[in-house]
């Protein structure tokens, strides 16, 4: 395999179709195209037989839009698991809490992680936080992730690009490399 990273894991975390009703979300969202640039980098994965973790989060209240009997719970159908990918199901912002994760990687001898996946600032910064807690060499892809406006405790609407943004500046260099899809293309 010619790859500059050594045997990087892509870890798609929470691409479901509930994340498509920006109305139940916040209203607004960054990054449109968020999911085919992870779509892209799924391809590429697959095609050099890379090591892909899918991250589901399967909500604990009957209510949400992301429990597994909701239809919303699903993925999107652009980063559609194939049979024999690994799917990670979660309750919690993190991937590695409550799940097996860190052991199926560590078993793997992976060292090197490129994130995508929904919400910046939510399950992404929180999975992206612990993985360079975990010490592995982390890079989460700016353009592949996305979140959505949220309102202040005053009231005031933050815009999705500010929340995903002000994620993206508190992981670089401290947890992860913030890199977007070009990049990583390059160094695979």
């Amino acid at each position: 395999m010619n790859t500059k990273l050594d045997n990087p894991a892509l870890i798609l975390i929470d691409i479901q179709k509930g994340f498509q009703d920006v109305a139940y979300w916040g209203g607004d969202r960054n990054n449109i195209d968020a999911e085919k640039k992870a779509g892209e980098l799924l391809e590429i994965w697959r095609s050099k037989k890379l090591p892909i973790f899918h991250v589901q989060h399967c909500s604990s209240n009957p209510n949400s839009i992301l429990n597994e009997r909701n239809p919303g719970n699903q993925f999107q159908d652009i980063v559609k698991p194939l049979e024999y990918e690994t799917v990670i199901k979660k309750n919690v912002n993190s991937a590695f809490i409550g799940t097996n994760l860190k052991e199926l990687i560590d078993n793997a001898n992976i060292t090197n992680l490129v994130i995508v996946g929904l919400t910046t600032d939510h399950c992404v910064s929180t999975t992206t936080r612990m993985a360079g807690n975990f010490g592995y060499t982390v890079y989460l892809v700016s353009d592949a992730t996305a979140t959505f406006n949220k309102k202040s405790l005053n009231g005031e609407e933050f815009s999705a690009e500010l929340i995903h943004q002000t994620t993206l500046a508190s992981l670089n260099e401290e947890f992860a490399q913030v890199v977007n899809s070009e990049f990583i293309k390059e160094i695979l």
